[in-house]
């Protein structure tokens, strides 16, 4: 292998997904996919055990999601670039992203040069930020007014886009390995912050901000 070569780390529980994500990078030169996770505590395993210069992180998965991999990592890895690669837009989690110290952050329906574009970026130590998200950050900075929603912690939010979509308790609980109790007590944080009063104002305020 190349002493250049960057090695990526692939953390997706979809296999399509990761499969799409290989065969984009696969086109690439000194770009060499070296492993592949389907949650949490896989990838953990993995950059414990080898080394890897990006990890290519989604942010929904089972048990812990992307983000609070991505924490762990700025911890215990903290040369290890992070790219987060979600279907989810710039809007719901990105700022957020960049706050815990990703390298970037990208919707899965980016075209191939601009992946390999942001691998190549976050290995050499920047970061890929695109104009959409460049300005939003720009106006966070200037001291301007966040949405209710960055209020919410990384799990709150999770919650509550769930709760939004009409998920029951039991089901979000199984989904992100909770108990119902504590989906419950969720809950009442989420609609305590976001001054609603029921499951109806988190949905309508989802659909007017694009979070489901």
């Amino acid at each position: 292998m190349s002493a250049n070569q960057i090695r990526v780390l692939l953390v997706d529980d979809h296999a399509i997904a990761r499969n799409g994500v290989r065969l984009m990078l696969g086109e690439a030169e000194q770009i060499s996919v070296e492993g592949e996770a389907t949650c949490v505590p896989e990838a953990l395993e993995l950059v414990r055990q080898r080394d890897f210069d990006v990890a290519l992180v989604d942010v929904t998965m089972p048990g812990k999601n992307g983000l609070d991999l991505l924490k762990i990592l700025r911890a215990e890895k903290p040369k290890l670039a992070v790219l987060i690669l979600s279907t989810y837009s710039e809007e719901i989690y990105a700022v957020r992203a960049f706050k815990l110290g990703a390298a970037g952050y990208l919707t899965k329906d980016v075209p191939a040069g601009v992946l390999v574009a942001a691998v190549r970026k976050a290995a050499a130590g920047g970061k890929y930020v695109t104009p959409s998200l460049m300005e939003k950050l720009a106006t966070l900075v200037g001291g301007a007014g966040a949405a209710s929603h960055d209020e919410l912690s990384n799990r709150e939010l999770e919650v509550m886009k769930a709760i939004a979509a009409g998920d029951s308790l039991v089901k979000i609980a199984e989904t992100l390995s909770l108990s119902p109790n504590t989906v419950t007590t969720y809950r009442t944080r989420i609609l305590e912050k976001m001054g609603a009063s029921s499951n109806a104002d988190l949905t309508r305020y989802a659909l007017e901000h694009g979070l489901i």
